[in-house]
């Protein structure tokens, strides 16, 4: 019984802890599958991050591939920090949060859009004007929902 209340409690604090802003992070916490936010849009490709270098913005882990990275990361986390809260953006035209396997990105207009792998960024980006339109207009009803109850 004691260890059954404990389990309870156990969860019921860990789960407000992890309480705010929904984020497309995994069950620990870090978001873009692990990839380094930077990179995106240095570099232009999906760089590994590593767990030595992180930043939390707006209740998401972020990992980068070098602290020059993760220091230009927090001198401005808007301009780095993915659409739609890291979830999918062509998931977002059809007012779902799916998670992100990192790779299937791409920067438009400074902006970085993930989609949940390749074959989905493949549909996604046959119209890319017009998907940005779609979930622009669904992400305000999907924002505050927790994607698990989507």
């Amino acid at each position: 019984m004691i260890r059954t209340i404990f389990a309870f409690l156990f969860t019921v604090v860990t789960t407000s802890l992890w309480a705010g802003v929904d984020t497309g992070t995994d069950i620990n916490g870090v978001i873009l599958d692990g990839h380094d936010v930077v990179a995106y849009h240095t570099q232009g490709t999906a760089v590994e991050g590593s767990s030595k270098y992180t930043a939390v913005y707006n209740d998401a882990i972020y990992q980068f591939s070098s602290s020059d990275n993760r220091d230009l990361f927090h001198s401005n986390p808007e301009k780095y920090a993915p659409a739609y809260g890291g979830f999918c953006a062509y998931g977002a035209t059809l007012g779902k949060k799916f998670q992100v396997d990192g790779k299937a990105f791409e920067v438009v207009d400074g902006i970085l859009y993930v989609n949940k792998n390749q074959q989905v960024y493949d549909i996604w980006r046959k119209d890319i004007p017009g998907n940005l339109s779609k979930a622009d207009t669904q992400w305000p009803n999907i924002v505050n929902i927790p994607a698990d109850e989507l």
